[in-house]
């Protein structure tokens, strides 16, 4: 019995010089320069060159902040563009994801067809080992219908996002 009181005096005895430690501890505030946050700091020599102040009473919890930084300005670049530039540098990005969205249309519809094709109306030709293994060929006739679905999903988008360009971009 004696080891475990004598264990609990001198973890009693540590906590304490550890709070007192902690304790001692001091924060300053340091004031900020031109406008900026206060700096709090806890090096008594570093607050009293620089006049710090020292804060007393209660716990002191400082969290680190963004610093705000303005969007640069461009409303002169803005400005001195004509209309008439602008309008043609936006013709010219509208023709260009035209040609691309049609391009990858096409790609889609190419990928489609054959799937389709391999799919075969719901019965494709068997491969492999599929022949003893009826469950193998059932998954992979599912995988053929999502891969189906996705594909008209994809041409459906495809076709949303060309219908959403406007109709008078003429690629030169």
């Amino acid at each position: 019995m004696k080891p475990t009181v004598l264990l609990s005096i001198s973890t009693l005895l540590l906590a304490g010089s550890v709070s007192a430690a902690f304790a001692q501890e001091r924060i300053y505030r340091c004031g900020g320069k031109e406008g900026a946050a206060p700096e709090y700091i806890n090096n008594a020599k570093d607050a009293q060159s620089r006049g710090c102040r020292l804060i007393e009473g209660g716990n002191v919890t400082v969290v680190q902040g963004l610093t705000q930084s303005r969007p640069a300005v461009r409303v002169a670049a803005a400005a001195q563009a004509s209309p008439a530039a602008t309008n043609e540098a936006q013709r010219a990005r509208d023709s260009d994801t035209r040609a691309i969205l049609e391009s990858e249309l096409k790609k889609a519809e190419q990928r489609l067809a054959e799937q389709q094709k391999e799919f075969n109306n719901g019965q494709p030709e068997k491969q492999g080992i599929e022949g003893r293994n009826y469950q193998r060929y059932l998954d992979r006739v599912a995988e053929m219908k999502e891969s189906i679905a996705r594909h008209e999903s994809d041409i459906a988008g495809l076709k949303r996002e060309i219908s959403r360009l406007p109709a008078n971009t003429v690629r030169q």
